[in-house]
Order: structure tokens, then C-alpha cells, then sequence
């Protein structure tokens, strides 16, 4: 049951079933895929950098993931860090992706709510010109039946 859920929520992330999907949104999916894999990754290899490490304290997976959680989203509570260079450069890797992912989501909102906003515009905009549309042939009419009623005003005074 878990591999396909996996399967599915990664071709939803990805959009591989959506062709018609906007870039931003395959971006930011893509972005958030290479985010967890980062993590989970980066959990396993600051556990191998710090392993015997004077003054370690990542010494577990579980520990390992809720430090790269904190250090993807840039909260970095302290409580768990690396002492090692190469715990450290796993942890840039992190920081990078996090910092990355994060503003690809965020611009991928904002396009949405800008391309909603435009498609308001353009709605409206077509209202206005249909209403104007309206407007130039109720106005035709009028003037089509005005001059009916002015021709046979006339017609009617010749005959008297």
C-alpha cells in the first residue's frame, strides 16, 4: 500500500499525469522531490560524517532527520548541529536545497494568485466589451426604430 501511495504522491509532485500543469507548479513539485530526498540523504550522511566524532551529538537517524528538517527550513534551534567539516558541508547542502525549495514554492503561490488576478482581468475586461457590445446595438435599434417611427410620422402628413 505504501509504494503506491509513494508512486501516486510522486506523480503528483512531479506532474507526470498532467501534461497541461503550469512550469512553476512542476517546478516547485520537483523542487519539494529533490527537498525530501536531500533530507533524508543528508540525515544519513551527517550520521556517517559525525560517527565517532569528539563532541558529536548527531548520533541517531531520528536525530539526523529533525536536524535536517530544521536546517532545510533555516530554523536551526541548536539543539542538534555538526562538528565535523563534512557534517558541515552536508548541512550547507541542506541549508541550500531548503533555502531553494522554499522560494520556488513561495514564487509558485504568488504566480497563482498573479494569474488568477489576470484571469479576473481578462473576465472583466471581456464583460466590459460585451457590455459595450450590448450597448452599440440597443443603441442601433433605437435609432433603426426612431427613424421607422419619424418615416411614417411623415407618411401619415403627406397623406392628409
Amino acid at each position: 500500500m505504501l509504494p503506491g501511495f509513494l508512486t501516486r504522491a510522486v506523480e503528483l509532485l512531479l506532474g507526470r499525469n498532467d501534461l497541461g500543469r503550469p512550469l512553476h507548479l512542476k517546478a516547485a513539485g520537483g523542487a519539494t522531490a529533490v527537498l525530501l530526498v536531500v533530507m533524508l540523504l543528508g540525515s544519513w550522511a551527517v550520521i556517517a560524517a559525525e560517527h565517532g566524532a569528539k563532541g558529536a551529538n548527531l548520533t541517531s537517524y531520528p536525530k539526523a532527520l529533525w536536524w535536517s528538517i530544521e536546517t532545510a527550513t533555516t530554523v536551526g534551534y541548536g539543539d542538534f548541529y555538526p562538528v565535523t567539516l563534512w557534517g558541515r558541508v552536508v548541512g550547507a547542502v541542506v541549508m541550500v536545497v531548503g533555502i531553494t525549495t522554499y522560494g520556488m514554492v513561495t514564487a509558485a503561490i504568488a504566480t497563482w494568485f498573479v494569474s488568477r488576478e489576470q484571469k479576473r482581468q481578462q473576465l472583466a475586461h471581456k464583460a466590459h466589451e460585451l457590455w459595450d457590445e450590448t450597448a452599440h446595438a440597443l443603441h442601433e435599434r433605437f435609432d433603426r426604430l426612431e427613424r421607422m417611427v419619424a418615416s411614417r410620422g411623415r407618411g401619415e402628413e403627406d397623406r392628409n
